[in-house]
């Protein structure tokens, strides 16, 4: 073997000096170097390391011995391939080595055969190929470009049918898409309606905001229509905020009845909703959106932190109508000025170019296989198939060691709204294998 630690390396190639100081078998040397640099900070998650003939030419060595190494680090989940990309490192490795395995972040799992780190390399590169960066760095004010909007409404279209692009507005995320909403339709001291148990974000803009949180019963199918007409009327609230699909924490889902009785009562009680549909793409097909059977009454927000990665800040807004998504644009600017212009253009990119829907495809078929192994190891946790999370119904006492998830009482809209339970996310952690021993370690 080569003595790499005097050689010229190409840029990412320079923890092959590590090689030189291990013991043992080459491809074992070779594997040590590779964590030990993921571990010290050397290697950065999503960084694409050097192809493996370009190793072995390095170190003097044979390919299979690279090989052998490379798939090691694949099989301890340091690393992740995919044919005619690449190799990287894989997110989140160091963590897991280290026995702390964090459920309580709902995360989509890495979708299947592809890397989020090369694709947005690529997508960037052709962004700023075609763009201006002068324009992409400078501030943008408005609801976003028409093409944006356009690739909104075509990321909405499986469950919201044909929307009107001036009817949508891009956002820097559903959070702060939901305090926009809340800035618009409500004043400090008003009353909004949500599920008992609910997406602690919103609570927080709920309380940022001076505004009353009113707890609605919830059944297998999340909010009870005849509990929410008896709240709307008793608070006065006119504006109802539900997760209609996947909810958080719960993962109750409303059938076709629920969805139209809920609209029914919002609008016998003169109510508007806001739709926080974070996991409505997930589903394969997509439900029917709440927004489709009352457009003019329903605010709907499509993430894509759930379907694709959170890393985007990218959120879609139909509005009401053109006249509400320029208010909303308004209200979203004073809050936190714009979404990032670049991740803006790369989500519009994903959308328009096809890429966006193999990422969920990908995210799809690792969250199905998560869910499977979750229902194996957990039968009572309930979730359908290709949930990002479960809910332990009655859930007590404190986790293991090194396990971090979400209690009830992160979620409850009141103080006896809370029940026992926690929320788990499949999601965050790397690879299956290390959830499975989670999962084994909960039990």
């Amino acid at each position: 073997m080569s003595d790499a630690r005097d050689a010229v390396l190409p840029a990412g190639a320079t923890w092959l000096r590590r090689v030189a100081a291990g013991e043992g078998p080459i491809y074992r040397r070779l594997f040590e170097a590779l964590r030990g640099a993921i571990a010290d900070g050397e290697l950065s998650a999503g960084e694409q390391l050097p192809p493996q003939r370009t190793v072995a030419g390095l170190l003097g060595v044979d390919f299979t011995t690279v090989t052998r190494a490379y798939a090691l680090a694949r099989e301890q989940g340091l690393v992740e391939g995919t044919a005619g990309r690449g190799t990287f490192v894989r997110l989140r490795a160091g963590e897991e080595e280290a026995g702390l395995v964090d459920l309580s972040m709902n995360l989509p799992p890495p979708p299947q055969g592809l890397s989020l780190g090369a694709l947005l390399r690529e997508t960037t590169a052709d962004v700023l190929a075609r763009t201006d960066p002068a324009t992409l760095m400078a501030y943008h004010a408005g609801a976003g470009s028409l093409a944006q909007r356009g690739a909104g409404a075509a990321w909405m279209a499986p469950g919201l049918g044909a929307a009107d692009p001036e009817r949508v507005v891009v956002c820097a995320g559903a959070q702060a898409a939901l305090s926009a909403i809340l800035a618009v339709e409500t004043a400090p001291g008003d009353a909004v309606v949500v599920e008992a148990l609910t997406y602690p974000g919103l609570l927080a803009a709920l309380a940022a905001r001076g505004v009353r949180a009113i707890a609605c019963p919830m059944d297998g199918e999340g909010i009870v229509p005849e509990a929410l007409a008896e709240q709307l009327a008793a608070s006065g609230a006119r504006l109802v905020v539900v997760t209609p699909t996947w909810q958080n924490p719960t993962t109750a889902t409303m059938g076709e009845d629920r969805r139209a009785a809920v609209v029914e009562v919002c609008a016998r009680a003169g109510a508007r909703i806001v739709e926080d549909d974070a996991y409505g793409r997930l589903p394969d097909p997509a439900p029917t959106a709440l927004t489709s059977l009352a457009p003019d009454r329903v605010w709907h927000v499509a993430t894509l932190a759930k379907a694709l990665t959170p890393g985007l800040r990218i959120a879609y807004v139909a509005a009401p109508n053109a006249a509400a998504a320029q208010r909303l644009a308004a209200a979203g600017h004073a809050l936190c000025q714009m979404p990032a212009p670049l991740m803006a253009a790369v989500a519009t990119a994903w959308i328009r170019e096809g890429t966006a829907e193999a990422v969920l495809s990908g995210v799809r078929a690792e969250a199905l296989a998560r869910r499977a192994l979750a229902a194996e190891i957990l039968p009572h946790a309930k979730g359908p198939a290709g949930c990002l999370h479960v809910w332990l119904e009655q859930a007590a006492g404190n986790a293991p060691e090194g396990l971090s998830l979400a209690r009830a009482d992160l979620f409850s809209a009141s103080r006896d709204a809370g029940r026992p339970g926690a929320r788990l996310s499949l999601g965050a952690p790397g690879k299956r294998s290390v959830l499975a021993e989670a999962l084994r370690r909960l039990v």
